[in-house]
């Protein structure tokens, strides 16, 4: 059996039980590693519900609705291999139908086309009701288009040797809303969907998926794998979380055992302050003082 990681072991012995962590908390920002930035950014805000922004004034960036997506240039591609706890992000769409269509005369590449899954939490469920399809972005980053009563950017998806433990790690530590546990295993279409967590942080609904997904959906880059590798060098870097105070942050993340991956440091002359946690199925963190808004 594999040594269960601290964070599990400090959800299942109730630490922060009587309160978050860390008091008003948000979604700030999700970090891609580019190697070429200003071609993402025209990427995402021509073919999705974005449009192009200045994050703190200095970098160049793609704004969505309430949050940033944040690019660092890299000079080789970036790691696109699902082995890391970020399976892929996405927007809604009202009509998927049409969209789908749209985006295909526009040349967009899908990784799977359209895909009627409207069976999915119920067996006996009507068709025709609820579709996805995989985008293939830049970098072979992986981006779902699903249908939603709203086209913007909705969610990021995630997957976790513990889906529940990890969802009550984000809750008890951020205090995301919403928290949907579904604890007892699940195939659909004999691939392990459940047990799993879901929940909303701000607009973006973060949803958890077990590790076993990999493993039923026959992934070769999970092949012999045990578990993730960190987020870290992969098309998805790190997520952003703001928070009023980054000293008073961090120190409560301490205080909570929650470890440590970079001391607080500060950029573009003091304007972005922010240090890394990890948090669970070695997720990088980034902790960012401020909340978002366009500049």
């Amino acid at each position: 059996m594999r040594p269960r990681p601290f964070w599990l072991i400090a959800v299942a012995l109730g630490w922060t039980a009587s309160a978050q962590v860390v008091p008003n908390a948000h979604f700030h920002h999700m970090h891609l590693n580019a190697t070429d930035p200003a071609a993402d950014i025209d990427f995402y805000t021509s073919k999705f519900d974005a449009e192009k922004g200045k994050f703190a004034g200095v970098a160049d960036a793609v704004w969505t609705q309430k949050s940033w997506i944040l690019f660092t240039k890299v000079a080789t591609a970036p790691k696109s291999d699902i082995t890391s706890t970020i399976w892929h992000f996405g927007w809604g769409a009202e009509d998927m139908k049409a969209t789908y269509q749209k985006q295909v005369a526009s040349g967009t590449k899908f990784e799977t086309p359209i895909t009627d899954i409207s069976d999915i939490g119920n067996p006996n469920a009507p068709m025709g009701r609820f579709f996805y399809a995989y985008v293939l972005g830049p970098d072979g980053a992986l981006i779902e288009l699903n249908t939603a009563n709203h086209h913007h950017f909705g969610h990021i998806h995630l997957l976790s040797d513990d889906p529940v433990a990890a969802g009550e790690w984000y809750e008890k530590t951020f205090g995301v809303t919403g928290l949907r546990k579904s604890p007892a295993p699940h195939l659909y279409r004999d691939t392990a969907i459940a047990p799993s967590s879901s929940m909303m942080m701000d607009n973006v609904n973060i949803i958890i998926f077990p590790s076993e997904y990999a493993r039923t959906s026959h992934w070769k880059s999970w092949e012999g794998r045990e578990t993730f590798e960190s987020t870290q060098g992969h098309v998805v870097d790190h997520i952003g979380i703001g928070v009023d105070n980054l000293e008073d942050a961090m120190a409560r993340l301490k205080a909570a055992g929650v470890k440590i991956l970079a001391e607080p440091r500060s950029a573009a002359g003091g304007k972005i302050k922010f240090a890394f946690i990890e948090g669970p199925d070695k997720m990088r963190i980034e902790i960012i003082e401020g909340q978002a808004h366009k500049e």
